[in-house]
């Protein structure tokens, strides 16, 4: 179906709702798609989640031939699709001989392992903020509750000690919560103000 010398020797034509691979599976071959789209599905809960909807030029199902790990998603083809199937031996000796085609996987790799890590300092970011707060709340619970304040230095000190971080990013919370009229600053002083707002920022981690 192409003149492509690559689709000739790797090429596959998948018809509309055909499941190319399915979660769980063990995989032996990733995939370049020529033509068409293929929807990437996860099972959640006993649902199946759309993750992506890839189309000419991307890939998908690389981690079995990079890592050799079971599929972690099922590919199912939109339309009328063609792709280049690689197994790992394969997909080296393409790559050998298509710079373009090299370059432009590692290109995508790169942004997604980009993507990846947005989201993991993201996530870091949003349990260290709850960590400090749920910190801060413990404190607060153990004061009278007509001495609801505590020492601004020795908390900052402590909680940075508490969570391995440093006195800066408690100190950027304790500001951003005061902003917010969870605590009010007052010298050298914490003064709890809306203690349901901060459990929720203890529990969630988000404003």
């Amino acid at each position: 179906m192409s003149e492509n010398p690559l689709f000739e020797k790797y090429g596959q034509t998948i018809d509309p709702g055909k499941v190319v691979f399915r979660e769980g599976e063990v995989g032996e071959h990733m995939y370049i798609i020529q033509s068409g789209a293929v929807r990437i599905s996860r099972n959640v809960g006993g649902y199946e989640h759309e993750l992506a909807v890839l189309e000419k030029g991307d890939f998908f199902g690389e981690m079995a031939i990079v890592s050799r790990i079971n599929r972690t998603a099922t590919a199912t083809a939109v339309g009328l699709t063609q792709l280049l199937a690689f197994d790992r031996m394969g997909f080296l000796g393409m790559i050998e001989k298509n710079a373009k085609i090299a370059l432009n996987v590692i290109d995508k790799l790169c942004r997604r392992l980009e993507g990846a890590n947005n989201q993991i300092q993201m996530m870091f970011q949003r349990n260290q903020r709850s960590l400090i707060a749920l910190n801060l709340q413990s404190r607060f619970a153990a004061r009278p509750p007509d001495e609801q304040h505590i020492q601004l230095d020795r908390t900052v000190e402590q909680i940075a000690l508490n969570l391995q971080t440093s006195p800066k990013v408690v100190q950027d919370l304790l500001q951003e919560l005061a902003g917010a009229k969870v605590i009010a600053l007052k010298g050298n002083a914490v003064w709890l103000i809306d203690r349901p707002r901060l459990l929720e920022i203890a529990e969630v981690g988000n404003e």
